[in-house]
C-alpha cells in the first residue's frame, strides 16, 4: 500500500518561499510498471476544484508544470528516499490552498484522475 505523506506547509507573506516534501511510503519506482511512475503535487483552495501544480516522471526526472506556477515552483526528487519536493518561490495570495502529493500516476499529466494514491495534504497560506 502506497501512502504519500506531505510536510513543509505553513504561512508566509507575499513573495516568500516554502519547500514541501512528500515521502511516498511503500512506493518504489522500479516495482511499478512504466505507466505508474509519475508523482505530482496538486492543490485545492476553498470552494474550488483540486488542480494540478507540477508532476515528475520518477524514472528520468522529466517535469511538468501548470502555467500558473511555471518559473516560480520547482518539483524535484530524491530517489534514495522516495521523496519528492516542491520548492515554491515568489508566492502569491492566490497560491493559498491545501497542497496534496499524489503517486502512481499512469501519465504525468496534471489530471487528478490519473493518480491512485494521495496524501492527506499540507496547508499553505500566503498573506499580502
Amino acid at each position: 500500500q502506497v501512502q504519500p505523506v506531505e510536510s513543509g506547509g505553513g504561512s508566509v507573506q507575499l513573495g516568500g518561499s516554502l519547500r514541501l516534501s512528500c515521502a511516498a511510503y511503500g512506493y518504489t519506482a522500479s516495482e511499478y510498471p512504466a505507466t505508474g511512475n509519475c508523482m505530482g503535487w496538486f492543490r485545492q483552495a476553498p470552494g474550488k476544484e483540486r488542480e494540478g501544480v507540477a508532476s515528475i516522471y520518477t524514472l528520468d526526472g522529466n517535469t511538468y508544470y501548470a502555467h500558473s506556477v511555471k518559473g516560480r515552483f520547482t518539483i524535484s526528487q530524491e530517489n534514495a528516499k522516495n521523496t519528492v519536493y516542491l520548492q515554491m518561490s515568489s508566492l502569491k495570495p492566490e497560491d493559498t490552498a491545501m497542497y496534496y502529493c499524489a503517486a502512481g500516476g499512469s501519465s504525468c499529466t496534471l489530471r487528478v484522475s490519473e493518480y491512485p494514491y494521495w496524501g492527506q495534504g499540507t496547508q499553505v497560506t500566503v498573506s499580502s
